[in-house]
């Protein structure tokens, strides 16, 4: 092992060395020299001329989002973001079928999703969709993955969308195709009417890249969500602290370069309060999260979770899993609770992790000190261990 100028590298063999990477399991945040009271913290958020109380977008998977859902997450202050190539932009009922999901057997539901979702997207869905979640007066978000952006770019213009993502398992600023034209994506963002926010990326120069396409946001997270499978199938990605530091990092340069502040939102991985803050302390300025709000009991998924690649026609790369109910997505987000696994009450946990450790704004909390602490989890907890109290898997 030697220490380079930017981390600590290893040996794989005599042709190839690689930098450790890190996870949110093996992190953990320093308390400073002062602590706050949790009401005088803030956790509020700004995505351009968009405020919100909760540093938290709802990821865009049917099983998390639909009209109503995000309607709900909005009014508790965060920003739900419909899958706009979804279930709801396909079916006049699309309730019918997230029942038909939920009830599919194990050995079933990835060939009948597959099936389910070639169903052919219909525009006035779309549309629809858009404005139930205006109606609801909460703000309108919308995902669309790049090859389907420019096809209905018009659609969510016209339905009057108030923030677009453009999402994949990876987005980069320079697709090559001898196929298709691919999509140029600074020139699209600099005469589209929208915000626009993109991503995934997991690293430093694809973070910086995506930022100088004129984005608002850059989506970090390759893999890690708890329904996809792309690690295994792909066999990539970057682990979250690591990836989520690489692109605040790009941030800050992209920063002195332009004078530009592009949000940092880390996407997936996290389960728990402690993993969403140790993402604000590893540099994120807001986290996308799906598994944990599909455990809620009015989620759309109905006690199922999957990602929007398990019905990818040729080579799925999520599966559809169980989401044990655990309470309303109130509970999950805001309390209160009875549990003491961490799973509820996220932002609560939050604040109270800012306040114990003496940062005021999330701004201050991505200054906070981590220290690498592979034994975080376990230490001292034999007797939790031992009788099951708490899952450390």
């Amino acid at each position: 092992m030697r220490r380079t100028q930017s981390n600590l590298e290893a040996e794989i063999g005599i042709g190839k060395s690689a930098r450790y990477a890190y996870g949110f399991d093996d992190i953990a945040i320093v308390p400073s020299r002062r602590t706050r009271d949790p009401d005088d913290v803030d956790i509020s958020w700004e995505i351009d001329a968009y405020r919100f109380e909760l540093p938290l977008m709802a990821a865009a998977m049917d099983a998390v989002v639909s009209p109503t859902s995000a309607i709900t997450i909005g009014n508790l202050g965060g920003l739900g973001v419909l899958n706009l190539e979804g279930l709801h932009s396909r079916y006049d009922d699309a309730d019918a079928i997230l029942q038909e999901i939920a009830e599919l057997p194990a050995s079933q539901a990835t060939s009948r999703m597959q099936e389910l979702y070639q169903q052919p997207i219909k525009e006035d869905l779309m549309a629809r969709s858009i404005r139930r979640i205006k109606e609801g007066g909460v703000i309108a978000a919308g995902s669309l993955t790049p090859q389907r952006v420019e096809a209905y770019a018009k659609t969510v213009l016209e339905a009057e969308l108030d923030v677009l993502v453009i999402q994949g398992t990876v987005v980069s600023a320079e697709h090559l195709s001898t196929q298709s034209e691919p999509l140029n994506l600074k020139q699209f963002i600099a005469t589209f009417d929208l915000p626009v926010i993109v991503g995934g990326c997991a690293s430093y120069q694809p973070a910086l890249h995506l930022m100088r396409t004129g984005a608002i946001g850059v989506l970090v997270g390759v893999g890690p969500g708890a329904a996809c499978t792309s690690r295994q199938v792909l066999g990539i990605g970057v682990p979250q602290a690591t990836a989520i530091a690489d692109a605040a990092a790009a941030r800050m340069r992209h920063l002195d370069e332009s004078g530009r502040y592009v949000q940092v939102i880390a996407d997936g991985g996290m389960r728990t309060g402690g993993d969403i803050a140790k993402a604000i302390a590893c540099g994120a300025d807001g986290v996308m999260i799906g598994s944990p709000l599909a455990r809620a009991t009015d989620a759309p998924g109905r006690g199922f979770h999957w990602g929007m690649a398990t019905f990818h026609s040729g080579l799925p790369r999520g599966v559809r899993i169980g989401a044990t109910p655990l309470g309303t997505a109130k509970q999950i987000l805001t309390g209160p609770t009875s549990l003491n696994d961490g799973t509820m009450n996220l932002m609560g946990a939050l604040k109270t992790s800012m306040a114990t450790t003496g940062y005021g704004t999330l701004k201050e909390f991505q200054k906070a000190e981590v220290v690498i602490a592979p034994s975080i989890k376990t230490e001292g907890k034999y007797a939790q261990r031992s009788q099951g109290i708490v899952d450390y898997t």
